[in-house]
């Protein structure tokens, strides 16, 4: 019920948020007990209310409903009123509304706050003098130190203004890295989705030239490459519907799905697996199949036809995963950009896990070890 009501009042506009203030203040004034009780610039004798007092009360009041929409027009009016209460000796609580006024100008008048904060001084100023003509025993002191409690007021303002523009500013460079990091992320998927498939295809479409003699084994190839097509526009749909906000499913692939396509692409794989897949495995096998798939894309493009091992254990807490190619060199040694492995290595740390990828045992060999549970 609270939390309705607060969202009732955030949605009213602010005008009528301001409206109580300024009529809290104009009934505060109209107290007979409250007579003369208000501020007191100047010590001029106390005058009883009459009907100026009336008007000069609702101008240094009402304008407070506009302290936001428009504070240097707020900020004028309640001063000239200020300044008519304190000449005519009214003294009403009604005074309280420059202060208030000031706050608002600081915070919120956007142009022009140099001029206004001259104006404002020399209309103290003149409003100092006005007093001190009609016998006024405040002094130099006394006023200067109201000039430096109305100067607080304004500072009070223009703090609050600029802690504000620092959080919007902070919120910026939030939202903005977040973007990059959405694109990053939609450019990680698109490249281990796209390469892989196209790397197999174009594989097997080069092998395919040199079969036309063997209608049976040119048959099988563009058999695969028609496997390979379907399985990147299926991958293809997922991704866009991961980029739908009701879509929250994390996309495992088959591995041995994987496998079997790299091997139709002409490349022989051992594939081993120990241990089974849990439910609660979180993002973990999800980075285990794109680290899989990205090291057999490695091997299909820079080490065609060299004997690769795919080797996944799963653990309770882990999965780990080896790929280890024969003669196979690092894809930026080879001309690559070596994106992938950088895509893999981010993926891998979200997680908490470790990843390792260099020449090994006479070959390359891409490891991980990614904590499993993790649902982010």
């Amino acid at each position: 019920m609270n939390r309705a009501i607060r969202d009732l009042w955030r949605r009213l506009d602010v005008t009528v948020q301001d409206a109580p203030i300024a009529l809290l203040l104009v009934l505060a004034s109209f107290v007979p007990a409250l007579h003369s009780k208000g501020t007191q610039l100047g010590d001029l004798p106390a005058r009883p209310m009459d009907a100026l007092a009336g008007v000069v009360i609702a101008l240094e009041c009402l304008p407070l409903v506009v302290r936001r929409r428009w504070p240097a027009v707020c900020l004028a009016v309640v001063s000239l009123a200020f300044a008519v209460d304190q000449l005519r000796g009214y003294h009403t609580v009604a005074g309280t509304a420059l202060p208030i006024a000031l706050v608002s100008a600081g915070l919120h008048l956007e142009f022009h706050r140099r001029t206004t904060v001259i104006v404002a001084t020399v209309a103290y100023v003149a409003l100092a003098i006005g007093l001190d003509r009609d016998g006024s025993t405040e002094g130099v002191a006394g006023f200067v130190t109201f000039y430096l409690a109305l100067a607080a007021a304004w500072g009070i303002g223009a703090w609050l203004r600029l802690s504000r523009s620092a959080e919007a500013e902070r919120r910026r460079h939030v939202a903005e890295a977040t973007r990059v990091a959405e694109r990053t992320s939609i450019a990680r998927e698109l490249h281990d989705v796209v390469t892989h498939h196209v790397t197999a295809m174009v594989v097997q479409a080069e092998a395919a030239r040199y079969l036309t003699a063997a209608p049976d084994r040119l048959d099988q190839t563009l058999q695969a490459i028609t496997d390979t097509g379907r399985r990147s526009l299926s991958d293809l749909r997922h991704l866009l519907d991961l980029l739908n906000p009701d879509h929250s499913p994390e996309f495992v692939g088959d591995l041995r799905g994987l496998v079997e396509q790299t091997r139709l692409a002409g490349q022989p794989v051992e594939f081993a697996e120990e241990g089974e897949s849990t439910r609660d495995a979180g993002s973990a096998e999800a980075v285990a199949y794109r680290v899989v798939q990205e090291a057999l894309t490695n091997a299909l493009k820079y080490a065609h036809g060299n004997q690769t091992k795919v080797h996944v254990r799963y653990g309770e807490r882990e999965i780990t995963v080896e790929v280890g190619t024969e003669g196979a060199r690092s894809s930026s040694a080879s001309g690559g950009s070596g994106r992938g492995l950088a895509g893999l290595r981010e993926r891998v740390d979200v997680l908490g896990g470790e990843f390792s990828a260099g020449q090994r045992e006479g070959g390359f060999v891409v490891r991980a070890r990614i904590p499993a549970g993790n649902p982010s």
